[in-house]
């Protein structure tokens, strides 16, 4: 990259790449990348006693007690987390060349869009692998991921190991801070799907703007487009950024819709509490949909899915075949089974997540709609009234609880989701800092028409408190009242 520069022997055989010295083998180079809470450049000495034979750094200048001796080569540039991915991608011989890889990005939808196209390759019979926020599928592993997005080093590994498995397709979620932060710089998309934007991640934006550029660089850059193939576009319009989006795309766009004039719509919408069902509307084909995932926004991600799909040249019977056969995906939307009650645990943890969740749940319910939702610690504190007030108009009983604490106090928290609450109808809202507690109260208030929505951790089986993190699985704490309230029912 421009300003770097090398200080010894260039030529020292390199066997591994890594940025957490905790995981540096003898033969890595260590890339020193500066973080929120450390910086890599003070874990030099531990790097080299684990056998790191070449380093890569921003600086050395008044850091005598760190130089290496002169048989490590140190590689000094102006920023190591920018020289980290084209790094990975060349220690790792530019696997997404060898793949036709598909990134799905925007602020809600991303996972189940990436999973569905997963599905729909696997249904036509190809080899494909998942990169997202609830799993890595990399051949026949299952990984648990750390990122939405992983860092540079992992997803080039993590590409590398789906092609070495023969590997020919993959879907995966872009995050907005994966692009802000290099980590998929030097990767190949032949295909980018946009889903909409909305207020999210403003701790790490600066404002709607920002994030709104960020995310268009997946379309625009083409650092991110094949080199030896056309890439294709689906972007859904009914969103605004969506429309600016394939204005500005560059490459093959097919724009999607419900509402809007678009390449490919849905018409003909049914939804149910057993599944949904649609027309897809395509340039030469007109497809009937039916699939197990619940509520209009799994219309706008299963068109996402579909529009890609038939963009890459994938028979659109794949799509009809996955949608059909698909379980619904774990943490969105997704029932639990229950006889005597309607229980729905979803990820929805932004203002707009949790208003297209309470208005399908409403469409959805016999009887009330009653929310169980808080909002993480150490994120974007605007968000939190704004979530109290939708919560308080959309949902019949509305308690607000604990999500992701993390160092700041869940009461705290608690209390600036209550300031957005509705004064009309505070007599609705109830509050239990205890998460397990609070989703206990809903299921036990609930009667068998009503309809109970615990949001915002959805597939997260774990809670993140100042001091330690605890396993907590919404899915778990419900499963276990639904079976004490059935079994005296059955008593």
């Amino acid at each position: 990259m421009a300003g770097a520069r090398i200080e010894g022997n260039a030529q020292v055989p390199v066997t591994d790449v890594c940025y957490d010295s905790r995981e540096v083998t003898p033969g890595a180079a260590f890339i020193c990348v500066r973080g929120e809470k450390t910086d890599g450049h003070l874990y030099i000495p531990q790097a080299l006693d684990q056998g790191a034979v070449a380093l890569v750094v921003e600086s050395l200048v008044g850091r005598a007690c760190l130089r290496p001796p002169p048989s490590v080569p140190i590689a000094i540039v102006p920023d190591t987390r920018l020289a980290m991915a084209p790094i990975a991608v060349a220690f790792y011989d530019h696997p997404s060349a060898s793949l036709i890889l598909a990134g799905v990005t925007g602020t809600n939808g991303k996972t189940t869009a990436a999973l569905i196209l997963h599905t729909i390759f696997r249904a036509a019979g190809l080899r494909s692998g998942l990169i997202g926020t609830v799993e890595y599928l990399i051949g026949d592993r299952v990984l648990k991921p750390l990122h939405t997005t992983p860092e540079a080093i992992d997803l080039q590994k993590l590409l590398s190991e789906l092609v070495d498995a023969g590997g020919s397709h993959a879907a995966m979620e872009v995050s907005s801070h994966a692009i802000a932060l290099h980590r998929v710089e030097g990767t190949e998309f032949a295909a980018a799907v946009f889903t909409n934007l909305t207020p999210e991640h403003l701790d790490f934006h600066p404002d709607m703007r920002h994030y709104l550029e960020t995310k268009k660089r997946l379309f625009t850059d083409q650092e991110y487009f094949p080199a030896n193939r056309e890439r294709v576009n689906a972007i859904n319009v009914d969103d605004a950024a969506g429309g600016e989006i394939a204005q500005a795309a560059a490459g093959r766009t097919l724009t999607y819709a419900v509402d809007a004039p678009a390449d490919c719509r849905a018409e003909d919408i049914a939804l149910g509490v057993d599944g949904t069902s649609f027309t897809a509307v395509l340039p030469d084909d007109r497809v009937s949909i039916r699939t197990r995932l619940l509520g209009r926004f799994n219309v706008y991600n299963a068109l996402a899915a579909i529009t890609a799909a038939v963009g890459l040249g994938i028979p659109v019977e794949a799509a009809q075949q996955a949608l059909e056969t698909m379980e619904p995906v774990r943490g969105r939307f997704h029932r639990v089974p229950a006889t005597t009650r309607q229980v729905v645990v979803d990820y929805a943890h932004t203002p707009d997540g949790l208003q297209r969740a309470l208005e399908t749940a409403r469409q959805l319910s016999r009887g009330r709609v009653i929310v169980v939702f808080g909002c993480g610690g150490d994120r974007d504190r605007s968000k939190r009234p704004v979530m109290g007030g939708i919560a308080s108009r959309l949902a019949d009983r509305c308690i607000i609880t604990s999500d992701n604490p993390r160092r700041e106090k869940p009461e705290a928290i608690i209390e600036e989701i209550v300031a957005g609450v509705d004064p009309s109808v505070q007599n609705r809202c109830l509050v239990e800092p205890d998460r397990a507690a609070a989703i206990r109260i809903a299921i036990a208030e609930a009667k068998p028409e009503d309809l109970v929505l615990i949001a915002g951790k959805g597939h997260e089986d774990y809670q993140i408190l100042a001091d330690r993190t605890i396993h907590l699985d919404d899915r778990e704490v419900a499963v276990e009242v639904l079976r004490e309230i059935e079994g005296e029912t059955d008593a």
